[in-house]
């Protein structure tokens, strides 16, 4: 059967509370001047040191990394236990797990941090391997880097395996490792986004998950 992988904040959780104020204590740590509400958004499922460079690109190697220490002082403090887990999301894990398929987690959050919120929410039960950016955030930051050690690691065949996601990110991750893709719209992407990072199949809802799936492996 199929290998699945799922990106976590915008596809398993509604973390947005919570990133948006780690975002926001570095920035006001920082003195950086404060972002519109669509552009915090915008830091939810890419890789952390990607968005600070591009909203703050006069910032220099040894600020970018004060302001990733400032935003994990309060996001391990506070900020990763403020989300919610999106209705129908672990039905449609659970159904997916019994009909056979190995469901992973592939997030370019920290692996460690991912570890932490799913022993706390009681979510890793649901999945086989969580795999995830490295501590530092600048080694294996990319979806793209973070989905071929998720391959290497679970030894999936590519071909027999799905990149599910909610940000162009993850359909880049997946189209680069020459895994199938589908989107998600509940997160915090859109149609436009998906389709044009190569997602090959696209859903609303949760449960729709699995019909995809099927489409794509079978």
């Amino acid at each position: 059967m199929a290998d699945l992988f799922f990106d976590f904040d915008g596809t398993i959780v509604d973390s947005e509370i919570g990133i948006v104020k780690s975002i926001k204590y570095f920035v006001s740590k920082m003195g950086l001047p404060e972002l519109s509400a669509k552009q915090y958004r915008t830091f939810i499922g890419p890789a952390l040191i990607r968005s600070i460079k591009a909203y703050y690109p006069e910032l220099s190697t040894a600020d970018v990394d004060q302001a990733i220490r400032y935003y994990q002082t309060y996001y391990r403090q506070t900020g990763m236990f403020q989300l919610t887990i999106y209705p129908g999301i672990l039905e449609a894990l659970t159904t997916l797990s019994d009909a056979g398929y190995a469901v992973h987690v592939a997030s370019a959050k920290p692996e460690e941090m991912i570890k932490l919120i799913t022993k706390h929410f009681d979510l890793d039960q649901y999945f086989t391997g969580e795999y995830g950016a490295s501590s530092d955030e600048r080694t294996r930051i990319t979806k793209t880097a973070v989905l071929k050690y998720a391959l290497e690691k679970t030894n999936a065949n590519p071909q027999r395996s799905v990149m599910i996601g909610d940000r162009d990110t993850d359909m880049l991750g997946g189209y680069h490792n020459h895994v199938k893709t589908l989107g998600v719209t509940y997160g915090f992407g859109d149609v436009p986004e998906l389709t044009k990072a190569h997602a090959i199949e696209i859903v609303n809802r949760p449960n729709e998950i699995q019909a995809g799936v099927s489409r794509l492996v079978g």
